[in-house]
């Protein structure tokens, strides 16, 4: 008589499994504060009040764009009008020159996928 297959580890495998893996978006997140840490924190911080060449970040959404106190904006950015929100920010992204002409951002995020991750990280920033 053959020996039946013990099913006593599935259980354990299927909350293995289950812990391992990092909820939906947890990783679009991280790999959107990873990209801002690589192409956006040499200009820009995320913490209120702390602006670089750029202006700070916290609090982006539903910001009217060129708002922030003590930050330098360019005429263009300032004329657009524009409030930001993960559309807003995604266009701006895509083509900043295109978004504003004379702005002075100059950094365009062509990669759609990793435009939506930097969106969503940014969006989410108090």
């Amino acid at each position: 008589m053959q020996a039946k297959p013990s099913t006593s580890w599935c259980p354990a495998i299927a909350l293995l499994l289950l812990v391992a893996t990092p909820p939906a978006g947890t990783a679009q997140q991280l790999d959107g504060a990873r990209l801002f840490q690589q192409r956006c924190a040499a200009c820009h911080a995320i913490e209120p009040g702390q602006n670089r060449i750029g202006p700070h970040l916290a609090g982006l959404a539903g910001r009217k764009a060129a708002s922030v106190d003590g930050a330098r904006y360019s005429q263009a950015l300032r004329d657009t009008q524009a409030v930001w929100d993960a559309q807003t920010l995604d266009r701006f992204l895509a083509n900043p020159r295109q978004f504003a002409p004379g702005t002075t951002m100059n950094l365009a995020m062509p990669n759609a996928g990793e435009r939506k991750a930097l969106v969503d990280y940014l969006i989410a920033l108090p």
